[in-house]
């Protein structure tokens, strides 16, 4: 059963769970479950995606109960006037501790023209933890606040990558190594990146928006055990 944030006539909100894909592509298996297909169990009428997250990202989807609805608040992401908030994990200290990662991408496709891509950053908390790892006897983390003001594929990703400090359980930009120290020591088998918040205008009049979506069980072992939570308290009533 899916987790409905916000329901109304024009709109469905859910918080998707990590490795849940979103909708049929030639990127998952023909018997994976779709969270589109599991929404309509719930939810009566027409369903149209106004949005995407990656499989792996966990977080606020909203779904439009109509096609005008769904082009309306695509509208919104395309103009970049919706506020998304993101919670990751990184390897390593981000230096400076805030900044913008002004780095231009591909599409999906790695050889595809680069667009101009921005996420703002910011480092919350930070853990050295007495595991030794290739040459080093401990190893940092930090937990980090990311909002996009661009929308390319996989963005946030990709540009925590390029500054040296990829996501924790990133199988395709990260650290294979670190990925698994997370499954044994932490027992993390997923990607730790959460779209947090997203902030908008509602489509049929305009009032102002903001839906949270507050975190799976892996998320909230590692805030309690790197001492984390105040920290993350003090972001989400930001």
């Amino acid at each position: 059963m899916l987790e409905i944030l916000f329901q109304d006539d024009d709109l469905v909100a859910v918080n998707k769970p990590a490795n849940l894909a979103v909708h049929r592509s030639a990127f998952v298996g023909p018997d994976d479950a779709f969270l589109v297909d599991l929404l309509r169990e719930q939810v009566d009428g027409r369903l149209h995606l106004a949005h995407r997250l990656d499989r792996a990202t966990s977080g606020v989807l909203l779904v439009a109960r109509s096609q005008a609805m769904a082009a309306q608040i695509g509208e919104q992401f395309m103009g970049r006037s919706v506020r998304k908030r993101y919670l990751a994990v990184c390897r390593g200290w981000p230096e400076p501790p805030e900044g913008c990662i002004d780095y231009a991408l591909p599409g999906s496709r790695d050889t595809g023209p680069r667009r101009e891509a921005q996420t703002d950053y910011r480092r919350l908390a930070t853990v050295e933890v007495g595991i030794p790892l290739g040459r080093y006897a401990t190893q940092r983390y930090a937990l980090a606040a990311a909002e996009p003001r661009t929308g390319r594929f996989r963005q946030i990703r990709k540009h925590f990558a390029h500054i040296h400090h990829p996501l924790v359980g990133d199988s395709q930009h990260g650290r294979g190594d670190h990925n698994r120290l997370f499954k044994v020591h932490f027992a993390s088998h997923r990607l730790l990146l959460h779209a947090a918040r997203l902030v908008f205008a509602h489509p049929r009049d305009g009032r102002p928006m903001r839906i949270d979506a507050g975190l799976d069980a892996t998320w909230q072992r590692l805030l309690q055990g790197f001492g984390w939570t105040q920290a993350y308290d003090a972001w989400r009533d930001d």
